[in-house]
């Protein structure tokens, strides 16, 4: 089958599993909220349950190695997104919505792991490493779709249940064109190596590790709290609303423009330092008040967050080809613990200050610093692959 229709499945699937499964929570939390179902702090402390089991599902999909497992945790978490969203319709108060969202987390996971590795392998074989890409944006579509969605089911005065039947309905629908041309484990087989990377992947891929957790702590309390944020300031009018799909369609955007750029593993790390610092300042910006401040704060963090997570990936293998798979489960995980810490902080910050603000400059502060953190460059002689078009290290990059 054609590897475009291949890279095209797995930007529907990222659209589906990562904008409804994993992000449906941040449009819903202000009908959570009014509806009485849970308290602001109880809403952080829902989040991170999600992002415990996106940790959990990408610690299992790092060693999910024979064809049969990574199958099983793809099919298996597409389906999952579906089945939980929908069952988010019966839940009420605290613990069903913190168990449904634990496994729609464990579910995003397993399907981005898996679809990251795959979709990217397929891209390379096929010579398309810029299609590959822009696989990325398909979260930012679903954002932007879950969105729209809710900005209408909000116009009509629905409540959060009949939102959560639209959602899975409209994961359903994206689920079933796309199940037969999924890339598969023998679309995708893994790259022949003539070398071997010398010591300094192994140092570049935990530093990089460590850049991803600043960011998952610095990203996600915005990506969270973003509807309810601007319900606060717009006071439930329906223009709160348009912040959220605004949001994804600025981070589908950012990765379609960092996809434009020349492949170059010299200047991969300045990229990814600018792309964290953009959203340091995106941060900051929410704390401005009005809404002037959160409308900058939904360009400068939407715009390079999925950005961001194109350019973890793609330095991931820059620095350690061979090892594709393994490195975006534990990246993923990395990412997962932040965005585990950032929900946690959000709700200590509210507890003790009754705002936002003590965590929000947190997590600015802690971009600044992933940033400052360039990942290890490869000295010695990269690993080659035969009949892949990737690009890889060529020399030592002039990263700190």
């Amino acid at each position: 089958m054609s590897p475009l229709l291949r890279l095209l499945a797995s930007f529907i699937a990222l659209m589906m599993a990562m904008g409804i499964g994993r992000f449906a929570l941040t449009p819903q939390l202000p009908h959570l909220l009014s509806e009485g179902q849970i308290g602001l702090s109880a809403a952080g402390i829902i989040a991170a349950a999600n992002y415990l089991g996106y940790f959990v599902g990408a610690l299992d999909g790092m060693f999910a190695r024979r064809p049969g497992q990574v199958r099983l945790r793809l099919y298996g978490g597409l389906w999952l997104c579906v089945v939980l969203t929908l069952a988010s319709f019966w839940a009420h108060g605290f613990w069903s919505h913190l168990l449904l969202r634990f496994g729609t987390g464990v579910a995003s996971a397993w399907v981005l792991v898996m679809i990251t590795s795959l979709s990217q392998q397929v891209a390379a074989g096929s010579g398309r490493p810029r299609l590959g890409a822009l696989v990325f944006a398909g979260p930012g579509l679903g954002i932007f779709l879950t969105g729209l969605l809710a900005l209408g089911a909000n116009l009509l005065g629905q409540g959060s249940a009949t939102l959560w039947l639209i959602y899975a309905a409209a994961a359903l629908l994206m689920l079933l064109p796309i199940l037969p041309i999924l890339p598969a484990p023998s679309d995708a087989p893994a790259p022949v190596l003539h070398s071997t990377p010398g010591g300094n992947s192994t140092r570049g891929i935990a530093r990089l590790g460590l850049i991803y957790a600043l960011y998952g702590i610095g990203y996600i309390i915005p990506a969270t709290f973003m509807s309810q944020m601007a319900s606060a300031r717009f006071h439930g009018h329906w223009l709160a609303d348009l912040f959220w799909p605004c949001f994804g369609l600025a981070a589908a955007t950012g990765v379609v423009l960092v996809s434009l750029r020349k492949p170059d593993p010299r200047t991969t790390p300045k990229w990814l330092a600018a792309t964290l610092w953009l959203q340091a300042a995106g941060v900051f910006a929410c704390l401005l008040p009005g809404g002037a401040g959160l409308a900058l704060g939904v360009i400068l963090c939407g715009t390079p967050f999925l950005a961001c997570m194109q350019l973890v990936m793609q330095r991931s293998r820059e620095l350690a080809p061979q090892a594709a798979q393994r490195n975006a489960g534990m990246l993923t995980a990395c990412f997962a613990i932040g965005q585990l810490s950032g929900p946690l902080l959000a709700a200590l910050s509210n507890q003790f200050s009754g705002s936002l603000q003590p965590a929000l400059i947190i997590a600015g502060s802690g971009l600044v610093l992933a940033g400052a953190l360039r990942p290890q460059a490869i000295c010695a002689r990269p690993a080659t692959l035969s009949n892949v078009a990737v690009s890889s290290a060529s020399s030592c990059s002039s990263s700190t």
